[in-house]
């Protein structure tokens, strides 16, 4: 009898229990057996086979209006070792699994595609790409499921706290979720107005100087003071912190696939401190608050379009399996399965998955810049110099001084 473990890892998305329910009925219509697995990989890494549950038809049919996993989710990595991979495969096989659909990020793509390689082609392996941070290597039209709940739920949060600013006249610098990639960042700034969003993408160095975003920062402040407002909300990708010197910014936390644990970093509260700091040494008085956005998101109900979308990958990652097929990341585009190997998710330099990163040359980044209010090249003319310095306490050479090197760097082709 054909047996479809499913199993979720990394951080949770809108959708997750879409997938599960539509491959539960699917494989159960094809009759084959259906195990959910709980805690990623968990349990299966330590050669457990007690932390399952047969799932049926009639336990799924209405999850997918739900939040959250119904598998919950851990960030266990089976390939961290020679045993753990050794003791995962045994498990599954104590367990008679012929075929695994895992569900997650990059991280969890790259453990399904060192486990279909260490099974020998004695399981089939699918894997679906769920994260809100919509950085798995798939064409630019194509989200990652979750993203588009999660940017729809951030509006809402960062438009309240716009309403917020205005009212008591303070600036929120908000640390958002993003790993690598300023995807999310970018289309919650973006959908909500906010003030500026900042990403790692703008940055080509490896390292980012701290007093460089502080320079950002800063000089958005200023340029809103000399439009009269004194408030504003800055957006900044949580993964800026892995630009920088990260023993600024306190000690360094890792999880078992090596990366930093970024929640772990106060981004916001080490930016604002600086920039506080900075105005404050001129006598100009803001209030800032540090905020962090990201958990929020992760277990809301999925938007009816994510629903829709993770329905079909979940019924299509099945098909595939139970018709062979293994190996592979299962995607739709243009409304067809598109079944990517795991060969050529796989960066050849370090071996991991590769990295969808905003690009930043695009139209689509151009008009999210356009609204921002930041310093631009076109704000060093001496119609508005002026104006600017004064809004910053320093003279017009003292102000080009400081901006200047920031300005001109982003006005360079890159």
């Amino acid at each position: 009898m054909q047996t479809l473990a499913i199993l979720v890892g990394g951080g949770p998305a809108p959708g997750i229990n879409a997938v599960i329910a539509a491959a539960t009925i699917e494989a159960r219509n094809s009759e084959a057996g259906v195990l959910g697995v709980y805690d990623g990989f968990k349990w299966l890494a330590r050669g457990d086979t007690t932390h399952v549950q047969d799932l049926t038809i009639d336990d799924v049919s209405r999850i997918h209006f739900d939040g959250g996993s119904i598998l919950r989710t851990s960030r266990e990595n089976p390939a961290k070792s020679p045993d753990s991979l050794r003791h995962t495969t045994l498990a599954l096989d104590k367990l008679g699994v012929t075929h695994l659909l895992t569900i997650g990020g990059d991280d969890t793509a790259f453990a399904a595609a060192r486990l279909a390689e260490a099974c020998g082609g004695r399981l089939a392996v699918a894997h679906v790409p769920k994260t809100i941070d919509n950085d798995l290597p798939l064409p630019h039209e194509i989200v990652t499921f979750g993203y588009t709940t999660a940017v729809n739920l951030g509006k809402e949060i960062v438009a309240n706290l716009m309403r917020d600013a205005a009212t008591t006249e303070r600036w929120f610098f908000v640390t958002v979720m993003g790993r690598r990639a300023g995807h999310l960042a970018l289309g919650i700034g973006g959908a909500a107005g906010a003030t500026l969003s900042v990403i790692g993408e703008e940055f080509p160095e490896p390292r980012i100087p701290v007093q460089t975003l502080v320079d950002v920062l800063e000089g958005a402040i200023t340029k809103r003071r000399a439009q009269g407002r004194d408030h504003g909300v800055a957006l900044l990708s949580e993964g800026l912190a892995e630009k920088l010197e990260l023993a600024t910014l306190g000690a360094v936390e890792q999880d078992s696939y090596g990366n930093v644990r970024l929640s772990e970093l106060d981004l916001g509260r080490a930016l604002k401190e600086r920039v506080a700091a900075s105005l404050q040494a001129r006598g100009i008085d803001v209030t800032i608050v540090a905020k962090d956005l990201g958990y929020e998101l992760r277990c809301a109900p999925p938007g009816g379009y994510d629903t829709q979308y993770c329905r079909s990958l979940g019924f299509w990652a099945t098909r595939f399996l139970l018709e062979g097929g293994t190996g592979a990341m299962v995607t739709i585009q243009g409304g067809r399965l598109v079944a990517v190997p795991f060969a050529e998710m796989l960066d050849p330099k370090t071996g991991r998955v590769r990295v969808r990163y905003v690009d930043i040359r695009s139209e689509s980044y151009r008009t999210h810049l356009a609204y921002m209010i930041r310093l631009k090249p076109d704000d060093l003319e001496p119609s508005r110099l002026g104006a600017l310095a004064k809004a910053a306490s320093l003279s017009t050479d003292e102000f080009r001084k400081r901006f200047g090197p920031l300005v001109e760097r982003r006005a360079r082709p890159r």
